[in-house]
């Protein structure tokens, strides 16, 4: 990964930005944009749920670049959406103006192995950053499913892993340094521009466009993981004792059979000893799970027998060492629709039990709704981020997904509106990176320092030039086929 310039060039001054016709923002910026006649210009998320075409995607190689950005849409009047590499399973990154990808703002500006800390700029990829600190015997002390992501887009959705000692991710930033609506560089931390921070921490990308993220390491770590499947009344009824049997505990249910993968993961000493299963690690098993995926979507009675299909690939004691990422990572194997919610931790029990009532009706219903895949649970310390989820709470997070084999379509949108309804009953609040029907009526209830954030934002970007339709629906409130949560959806 290459090492980024000790600065870039000095942009112009304010004042001389201003006197730029924007014919020549135009000419400036040809070099790194695509235009909307452009297939190119097309944007679709990870999970092929949602797309757009933005009027120009621009993908800058220095902050000048981002400052003439931002200059072309005060000018004509365009809002910006930054981009990373589009992991988000909703439309938080959509946008039908003008797109930042961040794809060439990746690299690493400073490493400090006595400090334990890193400099990136944040477009680069968590998965470029590991090779980087693995070079330096550091890495990331917790980390979520995927690496296939931007550490900017990890700070701004506050993406979390699992261990109840270990908050979201966002919490081991020190220090942001972000370019605001009006072209200013300000660097923000928790005792420089405290507001802003808290704000940006988890800032749905409408603070500013993040440059730099200052992020707090540990020594690089392997850890040794334990898998094994219990039955569900056995987890749930010591959900307590399991969830602090280790420092990394998470869980897979298989609701169709009535079983619950148990991952606790621990720092250990021993030497590597990575291990995977034939099935459902090698090529063949991919292959054989998507084909299986795809007939059960014209067969859905066939859905709880891949369930339980699933549950007996990962069945089986096992025992792997690696390196931390390795083990904190999985694979998510095809596109997907997904919802997350994390729920107060002392209401987990109950609202694992209401989710397993509620499945046993609908499997015991002919015509009842069919999950083909695990539920993921996981666990996080509370945290006094603004919009975080486990803010001020431990959480325990419930997650379900409904894959797309070869790309294609599934029914889910029932089944996640009355998952959803249960989650709303025990207080959860939603993973911001994913989809979820609340505004800010009720996640003003959910969140105390919500009016703080937007306050913030109206500090920081009076003109609303970082306000997609995510944000103008979710944080303020605004209606309309244009703000619509399906106005970018591939097939409405």
């Amino acid at each position: 990964m290459p090492s980024a310039d000790a600065k870039s060039p000095p942009p112009p001054r304010a004042s001389k930005m201003h006197d730029i016709p924007v014919h020549t923002l135009h000419q400036l910026l040809a070099p790194i944009t695509v235009r909307r006649e452009n297939p190119k210009a097309t944007f679709t998320n990870w999970g092929l749920s949602y797309t757009c075409r933005p009027l120009s995607v621009f993908v800058p190689e220095t902050e000048h670049q981002c400052r003439l950005i931002l200059e072309l849409a005060r000018r004509e009047g365009k809002t910006v959406r930054t981009a990373g590499v589009g992991h988000s399973p909703s439309d938080l990154a959509c946008t039908t103006e003008y797109m930042l990808r961040t794809e060439k703002l990746n690299k690493v500006i400073e490493l400090n192995a006595e400090k334990r800390f890193v400099v990136a700029q944040a477009g680069i990829v968590l998965n470029d950053l590991h090779a980087v600190l693995a070079q330096h015997g550091l890495a990331m002390r917790n980390l979520g499913s995927i690496s296939d992501q931007t550490l900017g887009g990890v700070v701004t959705t506050a993406t979390h892993g699992t261990g109840l000692d270990f908050p979201v991710i966002s919490s081991d930033v020190r220090a942001l340094v972000i370019l605001l609506a009006d072209g200013s560089r300000v660097r923000c931390s928790r005792d420089e521009r405290p507001e802003l921070f808290m704000a940006s921490l988890c800032g749905l990308g409408a603070t500013g466009i993040i440059l730099e993220v200052t992020l707090e390491l540990e020594p690089a770590f392997l850890l040794k993981e334990v898998q094994e499947n219990q039955r569900f009344d056995v987890v749930v009824g010591n959900l307590d004792s399991i969830a602090r049997q280790a420092e990394h505990v998470r869980l897979w249910w298989f609701p169709q059979a009535d079983v619950v993968r148990v991952s606790s993961s621990n720092r250990t000493n021993e030497p590597k000893s990575p291990v995977g299963t034939w099935l459902w690690h090698s090529i063949v098993g991919y292959h054989l799970l998507q084909f299986l995926l795809f007939v059960a979507r014209y067969v859905p009675i066939l859905n709880i027998w891949l369930g339980r299909f699933m549950a007996w690939l990962a069945g089986g004691k096992m025992v792997s060492v690696d390196d931390s990422h390795r083990i904190f990572n999985i694979d998510c194997k095809y596109p997907q629709y997904t919802t997350e919610w994390a729920v107060p931790y002392d209401r987990a029990q109950a609202c694992l039990r209401d989710v397993r009532d509620w499945l046993e009706r609908e499997f015991a219903d002919p015509s009842g709704l069919r999950p083909h895949a695990s539920f993921e649970i996981r666990f996080s310390a509370a945290d006094d981020i603004w919009l975080s989820p486990s803010n001020g709470q431990l959480s325990c997070w419930i997650g379900v997904v409904q894959f797309k084999p070869y790309g294609l379509n599934v029914p889910y949108r029932e089944l996640f509106a009355r998952f959803e309804q249960i989650m709303i009953k025990y207080g959860g609040k939603p993973h911001w990176a994913k989809s979820h029907p609340l505004g800010p009526a009720e996640l003003r209830r959910l969140y105390p320092r919500f009016d703080d954030f937007v306050r913030v934002l109206e500090a920081v970007d009076p003109q609303g030039i970082f306000r997609n339709p995510y944000v103008q629906r979710h944080i303020f409130g605004k209606e309309g086929a244009e703000f619509g949560p399906r106005v970018f959806k591939k097939l409405p």
